[in-house]
């Protein structure tokens, strides 16, 4: 099953998301210090793995779903939910996507096809099946992609989920972020195939699905593969392990310090845990979103003034939605009951 190669303006929207996604995540970062005190509690980003989701995205259609863990600002963006409200439910604001109850690890977008975040490890990998379920009774040729980390797969859910999900052939595309680390743990270190040296996707072996590999910092690698993962589930015949490896730039996520001292990002778990500068300064020469735009230009899909039309653009556009964020008020405490079933 052939999936042709994104035109020239496709390919432009994927660069430009790609920087929507860096740039929204480098004001979340910026703002632990030139706003300490307004976001609160725990923030993961993704930055590195920019292309792994527009990449999977591009291919999403209406009707379709997408759950993922709580790196997870990316994926609502893409998907069309507005930035504003995005960032104010990161700064725990009432004009927040859920209101200012979630928080930066509890994205929920329904009516743009994002069901959901959780902090919870693997957490999302049942939940899809079931929304894969749900739309595979529908009869609507709808899909459902879960995207998830690579420390995710030694969850029981992740092998109880695939099993099910193979048994019944559930549209559903499991796509495994493998960022190389495991918090401050290597990949090698935690995953015995991982340790043998083999790709991860070989665990797709285990339930009698499709397994593939693929370079994650690549937007149109990922694009093909996925969309033929998908394609294989919209005809009913079932779901795809893809292992997209990428590199995350940031730590792990921000240090909740002691009162007193501020929230803040530490340097990368390569060079705080293991020393190793040498592998952090290979990832950022591999910076997916510049290395992107290098190709787009040198290809001559993308001019050197177009591309810095873009930036200007999508700089205004996520300085907007961080002022927005701060003038945005908080909830009340007795919102706090308005959304409980019981």
């Amino acid at each position: 099953m052939s999936v042709n190669t994104p035109n020239a303006e496709r390919q432009i929207w994927i660069y430009t998301q790609m920087l929507r996604i860096r740039t929204f995540e480098e004001r979340v970062k910026r703002t632990f210090t030139d706003h300490p005190g307004v976001i609160r509690g725990h923030t993961h980003l993704a930055d590195g793995a920019e292309a792994s989701i527009v990449g999977s995205l591009s291919g999403f259609k209406k009707g379709d779903a997408a759950l993922a863990t709580y790196r997870c600002h990316g994926y609502p963006l893409v998907l069309g939910s507005d930035p504003k409200a995005a960032m104010a439910e990161i700064y725990g604001r009432v004009d927040g996507l859920c209101k200012g109850l979630g928080g930066s690890m509890h994205l929920t977008d329904v009516a743009h096809g994002f069901l959901g975040t959780s902090g919870i490890v693997g957490a999302g990998i049942p939940h899809a099946a079931g929304a894969a379920w749900a739309a595979q009774i529908r009869g609507k040729e709808e899909v459902v992609l879960c995207f998830f980390g690579d420390g995710a797969s030694k969850q029981g859910a992740f092998a109880e989920t695939l099993n099910i999900a193979s048994l019944w052939k559930l549209p559903c595309v499991f796509v495994m972020e493998n960022n190389g680390y495991n918090v401050v743990t290597t990949s090698a270190q935690e995953d015995a195939n991982a340790a043998a040296g083999e790709p991860l996707s070989i665990k797709a072996k285990a339930f009698a699905m499709p397994g593939v590999t693929v370079d994650g910092t690549d937007p149109l690698a990922v694009h093909a593969v996925v969309s033929e993962a998908v394609a294989r589930a919209r005809a009913g015949h079932g779901p795809t392990l893809v292992e997209s490896k990428v590199y995350r730039l940031s730590a792990h996520g921000n240090i909740i310090a002691p009162p007193g001292v501020p929230l803040h990002y530490p340097e990368h778990e390569a060079i705080t845990v293991f020393g190793n500068s040498a592998e952090y300064e290979a990832a950022l020469r591999g910076d997916p979103v510049p290395r992107f735009r290098g190709i787009l230009v040198q290809n001559g899909i993308l001019t050197p003034e177009h591309a810095a039309k873009i930036t200007s653009e999508v700089d205004a556009e996520m300085q907007a939605a961080v002022d927005f964020a701060l003038k945005s008020p908080f909830p009340t405490l007795e919102s706090a009951l308005q959304y409980n079933y019981a």
